[in-house]
């Protein structure tokens, strides 16, 4: 679908709803070259997963933030993530740039298990960071690690949220899945947890871990639409359930990374069938009111 084309069907969709605009909590801006090095990825795992994975919005940065402007986005994230040590530190000051240059983005940081991790975590919390990001996937490492333990703790302490890739799709890793990040959650259960993805494919572990934590809350990206059904489908016997957390459940897209127009996410959510109320606190109340835009 042309650019203006998914603009109007995003704009549609919120005038059906009545919204002043989206909440997304899972954007992906980074530096150019790691960007870069992320787009190489997809345009290879094809032969990794025997699934194409063609980059939708593949622009300049300047670009990318006037579509999600244009798509009536009012308030987006810069989710990126180290993925060795000695990286976690420099990827915040960047993100600390651009989030001063671009006000509609929720500052967002990151971190690794490393000696130093304590440290500059405090200090992007002092620097007004907003929201956090740890990819469980990508790093490799368990975030039960004794280096990460007063990240967590400084996280759960300052209400901060923080967006874990946890679950183990496309692919699992050594330490995805709903164990260790449990385990986490068990030392912190004040934390403000976003589980990335839903969780998927183990849905229905991580919707458990939202019952059980009331801080926990999951995001909807890529989860139902055309393409992650193809691979980890979400079982209709939990569709009770995300009705019953529909105050926390939020809004995700993945955006620039997808392969398929940004409007399909929300075709995929309205699809479900939970009703004009569900998606409104999806696709704006909620994050409005995590992040106090109201």
């Amino acid at each position: 679908m042309a650019l203006n084309a998914t603009a109007e069907a995003v704009r549609a969709f919120r005038e059906r709803l009545g919204l002043p605009g989206l909440v997304d909590v899972h954007t992906h801006f980074m530096p150019e070259r790691v960007l870069g090095k992320v787009w190489d990825y997809f345009d290879a795992v094809g032969p990794l997963t025997g699934v194409a994975w063609p980059i939708t919005y593949r622009h300049e940065e300047e670009r990318r933030v006037a579509l999600l402007r244009e798509f009536g986005v009012r308030a987006f994230t810069a989710m990126l993530y180290p993925h060795k040590p000695q990286m976690a530190a420099w990827l915040n000051s960047w993100s600390a740039g651009f989030a001063a240059r671009t006000p509609d983005c929720l500052h967002t940081a990151t971190f690794f298990p490393e000696e130093s991790a304590a440290a500059y975590v405090r200090q992007a919390v002092e620097a007004g960071a907003r929201i956090f990001k740890a990819h469980l996937q990508v790093g490799g490492y368990d975030p039960g690690d004794e280096l990460l333990d007063p990240v967590w703790g400084t996280l759960a302490e300052a209400g901060i949220p923080i967006v874990v890739h946890c679950g183990s799709g496309p692919v699992p890793g050594k330490h995805t899945g709903p164990g260790p990040i449990s385990a986490v959650l068990a030392r912190h259960p004040g934390l403000a947890l976003v589980v990335a993805h839903m969780g998927m494919p183990e849905y229905g572990e991580f919707l458990d871990l939202a019952e059980r934590y009331e801080r926990v809350r999951l995001d909807t990206t890529m989860a139902f639409t055309d393409f992650a059904e193809r691979f980890g489908p979400f079982p209709a016997s939990e569709l009770g359930r995300l009705a019953d957390l529909g105050d926390r459940i939020l809004l995700g897209t993945d955006f620039p990374n997808i392969p398929y127009p940004y409007e399909h996410q929300l075709a995929a959510l309205e699809r479900l069938g939970l009703g004009d109320d569900w998606l409104r606190a999806v696709c704006h109340d909620n994050g409005a009111r995590l992040f106090g835009l109201d």
